[in-house]
């Protein structure tokens, strides 16, 4: 009955919660250029030298078909996003799409509608010149996945991630002539593609200069979840950073491992302190038998504090190409919200940290020094304690 109650609140927060599974859609930009959507995407032979065709989850009466956006921008700068939308993994969670997970592209999905970064008549939009590319999210698996999962009769799921990622970069290789700046971010789950995928885009273009905001995406799990959970999408990582197999990296690796990697890169992260997404998707993970927790074994929320905080602080002290912000509240993503422009918590407003980052080379192997420093609210660095 206490377990049925947990899996009952998780659900009501990630319920709740919205932004992590659906898109908010916002009045049309006055002005906006207009936004090209590629569908009916044919199978490339990608990067990899693999085959990859794109789709969507082909969830029980949805449309499976995968497309993308882009928009031309003035500048010779590249933008790559990931948008977000939660992730399931096993029977129970990949059976509540719009709960766990986004399934579909909506029909009225249209980047030219979202704020934040996508807002191009702000003036303090860091990127409002570059060139954009889109890349939805429906696949369940952090855009990580490459298998056709069956969880029962009737029930059979593309986490197809990996693949849609494939034939997106395929199309930017073939079209977008060798940028000065590419910046690689994305949302929630969006975040951990930014994070894992990043790496191609710095090998096809080896001497752009690479930023990575990786958004409300901490890689906050359990060790059972990490060997057992995440093995169901097959995820796909740069095996020159990771090596097989995929269960090799803690989730809370990730970032840290390709920032050393790449250390002429600019790597971040943002995240509130207590991110209510965050925090239903890691108490989803104990409420289903991913446990136990790793610092708190009573409340999931100051375990994923805990967790989360320990990390910043490592990679802090250890990746000299990496800058955190972390911003008071426990609400979920920055990178398409009108918070982009308001969040002041930290000491500075989010948008001139990003233009901070975007713009200085400086500091220890051009990874930057200046204004681009690590951000925190007063308080948001002290862990919460263990009740």
């Amino acid at each position: 009955m206490a377990q049925s109650k947990k899996v009952l609140w998780t659900l009501g927060l990630v319920a709740l919660s919205g932004v992590a599974v659906t898109a908010t859609v916002q009045a049309k930009q006055p002005g906006a250029s207009p936004w090209t959507k590629h569908e009916n995407l044919p199978t490339v032979v990608g990067a990899d030298g693999q085959d990859h065709t794109a789709t969507c989850s082909g969830y029980p009466g949805t449309d499976p078909k995968f497309s993308f956006w882009e928009k031309r921008g003035t500048s010779k700068n590249l933008v790559v996003f990931f948008e977000g939308g939660g992730a399931c993994w096993d029977a129970y969670s990949c059976s509540y799409p719009n709960q766990f997970y986004t399934s579909a592209i909506p029909s009225n999905a249209d980047p030219a509608n979202y704020e934040g970064i996508f807002k191009l008549d702000n003036a303090a939009n860091p990127v409002k010149d570059w060139t954009f590319v889109y890349i939805p999210y429906c696949t369940g698996d952090v855009h990580v996945g490459s298998a056709d999962k069956t969880y029962y009769p009737g029930l059979t799921l593309h986490h197809r991630g990996y693949d849609n990622f494939m034939v997106v970069l395929d199309w930017i290789r073939n079209h977008v002539d060798a940028p000065k700046n590419i910046l690689v971010t994305g949302s929630s789950a969006g975040g951990y593609g930014a994070t894992a995928h990043f790496p191609w885009l710095a090998e096809a273009y080896p001497n752009a200069h690479m930023y990575v905001i990786a958004d409300a995406s901490q890689g906050v799990s359990t060790t059972t979840w990490d060997t057992y959970g995440r093995v169901s999408w097959n995820p796909q990582l740069p095996q020159w950073i990771f090596g097989p197999p995929p269960t090799s990296a803690p989730g809370s690796e990730f970032l840290s491992r390709a920032a050393a990697t790449y250390p002429h890169a600019k790597v971040s992260q943002f995240t509130t302190a207590v991110d209510s997404v965050q925090v239903s998707f890691y108490g989803a993970m104990l409420a289903l038998g991913y446990g136990p927790g790793v610092s708190c074994l009573t409340s999931p929320v100051v375990d994923w504090n805990q967790q989360m905080l320990g990390t910043l602080g490592t990679y802090a002290s250890e990746s000299k190409n990496f800058r955190y912000y972390v911003a008071n509240g426990t609400y979920h993503t920055i990178m398409r919200s009108p918070g982009f422009y308001t969040e002041n918590s930290a000491g500075i407003i989010y948008s001139n940290w990003v233009t901070a980052m975007l713009q200085n080379r400086g500091g220890t192997g051009g990874s930057g020094g200046g204004d681009w420093k690590d951000a925190a609210c007063p308080t948001c660095l002290m862990p919460l304690t263990c009740p």
